[in-house]
């Protein structure tokens, strides 16, 4: 399993003896979510503090995620520098009947639009969001939002899984906006699957912190049945995160290059991984502590919902296609 060398200020606030876990305010006010830029060397560890809050709380990491892939989607693109103590939302999902135009009013830049899926909106101080101009083009703009023009909504979320994190509408009506990058620059950087190839490494906790539990509640001496779901969570997570360190050092070793194929194997083998400590958690512990232990049941609750923002068959079907052509022995061990 992965193995954090986790700060020692982080791993005291993830103790799970708290009564509570910690919220984003508080990673940030520890500065703890300055974690390492993906492809600086030092992406693995990146991706252990991703996975240690995930393993804590999923819902938190969420937000967390969102808020450490904002400040390396401003470091990569040149925006300006997140004032201290700032939380930050990413929001760049675009179903389609929600889209936000960026438009040039005043000599000023205004978004206008509601944008979905928007976690921890009520919580963030800031967000980078995905946005569309006059030209049609996608660009990025930051957003403060304490300002005229920026309404939080309640709707937009029904779930029960990972409902802590707020993912609600958020409507723009001419609030104040600043460009982040130029046209194309979100998809087109190295750091979007990078930060992609990241997520997986949430998944990969959920599962982990999902084991770890399992592990716990399962007794002293387990039976045989137990032993055998036990087993098969450690299969799960070793070739997961051996995946997961493959491909943080593949990162490391070239930054520049679009980690598609690379992203999309290490996010599909991680979510075959946690799907299966899922299933093998609940058929090893029965229905006593996804009734009576709620942090069990919030976390069973919490990672078929955050799973879901793989693509599935899509992701696999795009798998099959970046291997098709032919290349030398291209599963050789």
């Amino acid at each position: 399993m992965l193995a954090p060398r986790l700060d020692r200020r982080l791993d005291v606030l993830l103790d799970r003896t708290r009564p509570e876990p910690p919220g984003l305010a508080d990673l940030v006010a520890a500065g703890l979510d300055r974690l390492p830029l993906p492809g600086t060397g030092r992406t693995l560890e990146r991706w252990q503090a991703l996975a240690a809050v995930a393993a804590c709380d999923l819902s938190l990491v969420k937000r967390f995620e969102g808020h450490t892939d904002a400040l390396a989607i401003l470091a990569e693109l040149g925006g300006a520098e997140a004032p201290e103590g700032s939380r930050w939302g990413t929001w760049c999902a675009e179903p389609p009947t929600a889209r936000v135009a960026l438009r040039q009013r005043d000599g000023r830049w205004v978004l206008e639009g509601t944008k979905a899926w928007c976690s921890g909106a009520a919580d963030v101080t800031h967000a980078v969001v995905s946005c569309w101009d006059e030209d049609g083009a996608q660009r990025l703009a930051a957003v403060a939002m304490a300002q005229p023009g920026v309404r939080v909504t309640g709707q937009g979320w029904h779930a029960v899984g990972m409902s802590a994190t707020g993912s609600v509408d958020v409507q723009f009506d001419g609030a104040e906006a600043l460009p982040v990058g130029e046209a194309g620059d979100y998809v087109a950087r190295p750091g979007f699957w990078q930060g992609g190839a990241g997520i997986a490494a949430c998944w990969y906790g959920g599962a982990w912190g999902i084991a770890e539990m399992t592990r716990a509640l399962c007794g002293p001496r387990p039976d045989a049945h137990r032993l055998a779901h036990l087993g098969a969570i450690d299969v799960a997570l070793a070739g997961a995160a051996a995946v997961l360190r493959e491909m943080a050092a593949w990162i490391d070793e070239q930054p520049s290059s679009l980690a598609h194929p690379c992203a999309l194997r290490a996010r599909l083998v991680t979510e075959a991984a946690a799907s299966a400590v899922l299933e093998h958690a609940g058929r090893a512990l029965g229905a006593g502590p996804l009734c009576r232990d709620p942090r069990f049941a919030r976390a069973m609750a919490d990672l078929p919902v955050f799973l879901r923002q793989s693509h599935a068959e899509r992701d696999l079907a795009a798998l099959g296609e970046a291997v098709l052509p032919p290349q030398e022995a291209p599963w050789a061990l």
